[in-house]
């Protein structure tokens, strides 16, 4: 089982720019936000599959699912400084 720390703890590895928050409570079942200025220019489909790669091989097996919002800082009206 995992627990959404360690979820977020390999997203911001991958994704060292990003602000991640990890949610859930039965160990395979998470859902994410993930703001990141790598995401500028991005479809929602090749952010998406950003995030899955920091996940590498533990999607579909530990991670059983997990839903995804990805955002730039400039769509959250966040600053990118």
């Amino acid at each position: 089982m995992l627990a959404p720390e360690t979820i977020r703890d390999l997203i911001q590895s991958g994704l060292p720019d990003a602000t991640v928050e990890v949610f859930g409570d039965d160990g395979t079942h998470f859902a994410a936000r993930v703001t990141s200025p790598s995401f500028e220019g991005q479809s929602t489909l090749a952010q998406h599959r950003m995030v899955y790669a920091t996940l590498g091989d533990r999607m579909g097996g530990e991670i059983h699912a997990l839903s995804l919002k990805t955002q730039t800082p400039d769509s959250t009206g966040e600053s990118a400084s």
